[in-house]
């Protein structure tokens, strides 16, 4: 059925159940009055049905549709290990918090109706309860399995999914104690039975290694094998460029042309030139054509789409796309011919892109450069590094110049730039971290960001202008009350945001992030400044980007790990070719919508994974510490503890009950924890020696307690 017309229809029913004489009625009733043919009543029935799963109309007993009462939304559940949970409405900022008692069985990532029994008061959010579970959002579960007599039960990896699932004897699959399994459940449980299930799959042990890892992998249902007919696509796919293929195509191959990467990058999707010209420079950023050889609607789009990006996680790399392509044909492998899309700027004097071509093109890449040589090159002059890369040093230092004059200009506009240290898990040959460095970018990782940001809005602007179907990236701004919260936080500190409401401005945060450089408690005001931030997101509508101050925003420069970026390839290389029809204009339309929000969903997932597999090594880490003394800092105070960040970014939490010799609370205006009697205060970024009591592999939690006499306020 097409999507507009089961809109339209839709629309007009329950337009005819909103008028005030209408009076409950079944299908038959309703398909006489609204003249729907015997043929057709199956389709007035399942539209009927999912305007009741949607929560737009409720169907008594007697199989009679109304309205659905007032207050009532769907959304998805997400689950606490402590019972409660939240509803996350699409469309509202919002969530409802369901209290233990009103779950009524939902289970996290259910698609649920909630009815809103309190509205939002202050900082109290909307209160409400589970009317009916819609679909059950977890077929597969990983988790520990553990043995009791002749039957088994297994503990969800995901805290969120709070029930253990019972395992009968003949559907164990012989798993024994700290197997890491996957179970399909066969039912969800009642109040007082828990949900059942069988192993379908065992990881693993748990203390094996990289089972830890995979079991994190497979919980968040990330994909980590291909499916057959991917793998026999990627058999017909060739290991060199077809001379066939570059007929047409600009051919830039006699262009100094390099890339720079990470050292043990092997997916090189991007390249650089760049040279003086007369009104300035010419800047080429050249993307790999992976369109050519992932084309639309074939097993390894579809499997693309369904993985949205490549999953990068500190002992390995879960590829959007297998490796015969991203680290074959579709990567810009020194000294060979590659098939490439490249946008070619014009950029004056000022760092303004007056003109630009954007064009299929072939390409040759001379050097293959790491980040680390280029700073090498451009920030420490290193002789050794100059004379192996000589005939690339100009260039180099032209790279650097033209850079700074971009940063420049998006700097004036408001452009926000978080440059807080982050951490690199290093792992032995076991999988076991037996160190965490801090990871910092140099000059080169950011000449590389200038080019590849100013090569996306380039793209974007452009077709802006030309009013065609196209996926942006969109950052809205912030909200207000998270602003005020923010502003509140950093008055501790002295700072102070400008609110200006709903025209606040990039300039602002930038001001700010200006302010703390270089102070001791930059990295906190950063990380609290980022979190008071919405995520950025896809869309189909270019609404700006906030955090860049950028009216016209995309994501063009990694298509071998975004599908994003593979998408507007396509609808780039059509337009170049003419082929942007009516009829491909209203197939973009349909299907660009699902492709957004399906890749900012995946996107989230993946930055999930990462965070969890970080959290786990870096708990893995402190088991080896415990009873060891750390001066950190406070990044965070709740009711309940204050969590404390160590200088490698390490996070423990500081529990309220270990605080002894008084009786400590949290104000909530002032985010400080204050003891009743003796007045002491714990403020945010102040300076404290903890001691780590636990390392708990499970829970993936750390518990510091405070050395008493340490905790003097410099906050």
């Amino acid at each position: 059925m097409d999507i507009e017309q089961n809109e339209k229809r839709k629309k007009m029913i329950l337009d005819f159940v909103k008028e005030p004489e209408y009076k409950p009625m079944k299908l038959k009733e309703l398909a006489f009055i609204l003249q729907v043919a015997d043929e057709d009543r199956g389709v007035l029935r399942k539209i009927l049905n999912e305007l009741v799963d949607s929560g737009q109309l409720d169907v008594d007993s007697k199989g009679r549709y109304m309205l659905a009462e007032r207050g009532v939304y769907q959304g998805t559940f997400i689950g606490n290990a402590k019972g409660f949970g939240f509803v996350e409405i699409e469309g509202e900022k919002d969530d409802v918090f369901i209290p233990e008692s009103a779950v009524n069985g939902a289970m996290h990532n259910d698609t649920v109706l909630v009815k809103v029994e309190k509205e939002k008061q202050g900082d109290r959010r909307r209160e409400g309860v589970i009317k009916k579970i819609i679909a059950r959002g977890m077929e597969e579960i990983v988790g520990t399995f553990k043995k009791s007599g002749n039957y088994g039960f297994v503990v969800s990896d995901i805290s969120k999914f709070n029930r253990d699932i019972y395992i009968p004897a003949e559907k164990t699959k012989n798993a024994v104690d700290g197997h890491k399994v996957v179970v399909k459940l066969h039912s969800y449980g009642e109040k007082d039975k828990n949900p059942e299930g069988e192993v379908i799959e065992i990881l693993g042990h748990a203390n094996d290694p990289g089972v830890d890892i995979i079991s994190i992998v497979r919980a968040l249902g990330i994909p980590d094998e291909y499916p057959k007919s991917v793998m026999k696509q990627v058999e017909s796919v060739p290991d060199e460029v077809e001379s066939s293929k570059i007929g047409g195509r600009l051919d830039l191959r006699d262009e100094m042309m390099v890339t720079i990467d990470g050292e043990d990058a092997k997916d090189l999707d991007d390249a650089i030139h760049l040279k003086r010209t007369e009104k300035g420079y010419e800047l080429g950023v050249h993307i790999a054509d992976v369109s050519e050889y992932v084309t639309e609607g074939s097993p390894l789009d579809k499997e693309a789409l369904k993985r949205g990006t490549s999953v990068y996680l500190v002992d390995r790399v879960i590829p959007m796309l297998p490796h015969a392509l991203s680290n074959g044909i579709c990567s810009l492998n020194q000294g060979v011919d590659r098939l490439a899309l490249s946008c070619i700027m014009q950029i004056d004097s000022k760092g303004k892109v007056y003109d630009h071509k954007i064009a299929e093109t072939v390409v040759k890449i001379d050097r293959r450069m790491t980040y680390t040589a280029v700073n090498a090159i451009i920030t420490d002059h290193d002789e050794a590094t100059m004379k192996e890369y000589e005939e690339f040093v100009p260039m180099f230092e032209l790279m650097k110049e033209v850079s700074e004059l971009l940063r420049d200009r998006r700097m004036k506009r408001g452009s926000i730039d978080f440059d807080f240290p982050e951490s690199k898990i290093l792992l032995d040959e076991k999988g076991v971290p037996y160190d965490i460095k801090p990871y910092e970018r140099n000059a080169a990782t950011k000449l590389i960001e200038d080019f590849m940001l100013m090569a996306n809005e380039t793209i974007a602007e452009n077709y802006f202008w030309l009013e065609m179907p196209f996926v942006y990236r969109t950052h809205e701004s912030p909200d207000a009350e998270k602003i005020a919260k923010l502003s509140t936080m950093i008055a501790n500190f002295g700072y102070f945001i400008k609110d200006g409401g709903d025209e606040l401005h990039p300039k602002e945060f930038q001001k700010l992030l200006g302010k703390i450089e270089g102070t001791p408690e930059e990295a906190l005001i950063s990380r609290l400044t980022l979190r008071s931030m919405k995520q950025a997101k896809y869309t189909t509508e270019c609404t700006g980007h906030f955090g860049l101050a950028a009216r016209y925003y995309c994501h063009f420069t990694s298509p071998i790990r975004r599908y994003p970026d593979l998408q507007i390839h396509r609808i780039i290389k059509e337009h170049i070719h003419g082929k942007m029809n009516d009829k491909r204009i209203n197939h973009y339309e349909k299907i660009l919508n699902d492709v957004a929000n399906s890749s900012s969903k995946n996107e989230r997932r993946a930055d999930e994974a990462e965070r969890e597999v970080d959290k786990l090594k870096k708990v893995q880490y402190m088991t080896m510490h415990i009873g060891e003394e750390f001066t950190g800092t406070i990044s965070s105070i709740t009711s309940w503890g204050m969590y404390v960040e160590l200088p490698n970014t390490v996070e423990g939490m500081i529990s309220v009950n270990s605080l002894i010799g008084d009786y400590f609370y949290y104000d909530e205006e002032s985010y400080k924890m204050i003891g009743k009697d003796s007045h002491r205060e714990f403020n945010l970024g102040q300076t404290v020696i903890v001691k780590c009591e636990n390392a708990d592999m499970e829970t993936r939690t750390i518990d510091f307690v405070l050395v008493e006499g340490e905790e003097e306020n410099n906050g």
